[in-house]
């Protein structure tokens, strides 16, 4: 878990600078990071190269779309896959293995993993740096989001793919 967790906080401290301020990069940590239930699950993947932690992310049967253990709104009611999508959760790639197919081999196993349980699509809420990634494995923007619960306003995209 504490590798998991500084992987995320150098996913979001150095990925995210080209597209928010330092306040909001402080407001993302407060309104993401680790989700155990995806773990107790058993529903989370981890990437590991030569050793070391290159990339993490999971997806969820659950109704909560994101956010890590402390985030506020949390819901764990099971979801539908006849009517609802599942969600992609708590993706990130460490800085130092970016542009190395991390996400997009995640994002497999996560896909293959939900259709597998009946699930025809899934939806995810994207940072605007994840955004490119998902986009070019087939998600389509549904809603643009600003989250406020850290203190800062953290542009976020909701978005969908059918399986």
């Amino acid at each position: 878990m504490p590798a998991l967790a500084a992987l995320m906080n150098a996913a979001i401290g150095e990925l995210q600078k080209p597209f928010l301020t330092v306040e909001q990069i402080a407001s993302s940590r407060a309104i993401m990071g680790l989700d155990t239930q995806l773990i107790d699950d058993g529903t989370y993947f981890v990437v590991e190269q030569d050793g070391a932690l290159a990339g993490c992310g999971g997806w969820s049967r659950r109704a909560t779309l994101y956010g890590g253990d402390r985030s506020p709104g949390r819901d764990a009611a099971l979801l539908d896959p006849a009517k609802d999508a599942a969600r992609v959760r708590a993706m990130y790639t460490h800085p130092s293995f970016t542009r190395r197919g991390v996400g997009r081999l995640i994002l497999m196993l996560c896909e293959d993993a939900a259709r597998s349980e009946g699930f025809i699509s899934v939806e995810l809420m994207a940072t605007m740096a994840g955004e490119p990634l998902y986009r070019a494995c087939g998600f389509e923007a549904v809603e643009e989001v600003v989250d406020n619960r850290g203190g800062a306003s953290v542009p976020l995209l909701r978005m969908r793919k059918a399986l």
